[in-house]
């Protein structure tokens, strides 16, 4: 499935998207952020696209211009997410390049999937998380209208070997409908 906003695409992740998965996601400031290790090379960025984000409702954001990706958004059903376990309940994650902050695109993004899960998947809840500090993440899903749920102390973050706190939000179907209206 493609999905397609003013600026951008939302499409499948491709083997061919590893030299610029590599450049955003070897940034320090960008996977540790959500919970994973900056990448070390483009074989590595190669092995992720393959083992981790070819799935579905995993999305490479790109902009139109390029279709080049520069973030990735998802929604995560089931044994992926430990938010909730309702078959009618999922849990959103997204990511985006640093040279790409600020400029409204997770958003725009967010917006399009948000509305492709509660019109297409009939979900009816859409959870949505954040670790302690980081405040881009908090102020993205305060914009899309989530509302604050619960803290957690000590959230096991394994690919980097650490606990945190983390922030969990969410938003109903009916709230983000009047949002929208």
């Amino acid at each position: 499935m493609v999905l397609e906003t003013d600026r951008l695409i939302l499409r499948q992740w491709e083997l061919t998207d590893a030299e610029d998965l590599y450049e955003h996601a070897k940034d320090p400031d960008v996977g540790p952020a959500a919970g994973w290790p900056a990448h070390k090379d483009v074989q590595e960025s190669k092995r992720i696209i393959e083992n981790v984000l070819r799935i579905d409702e995993t999305y490479a954001v790109c902009l139109k211009e390029d279709n080049k990706a520069i973030g990735s958004i998802s929604l995560k059903f089931g044994d992926k997410t430990d938010l909730t376990d309702k078959e009618d309940e999922c849990e959103m994650g997204f990511w985006l390049g640093k040279k790409f902050w600020g400029k409204g695109i997770m958003p725009e993004a967010a917006r399009e999937l948000m509305r492709h899960a509660f019109e297409d998947l009939d979900i009816k809840k859409l959870w949505c998380a954040y670790y302690d500090g980081n405040e881009k993440s908090k102020r993205a899903q305060e914009k899309l209208g989530f509302k604050y749920q619960w803290t957690t102390e000590d959230v096991d973050v394994p690919l980097l070997h650490e606990t945190r706190k983390g922030h969990v939000n969410c938003i109903t179907r009916k709230e983000w409908e009047e949002t929208v209206l």
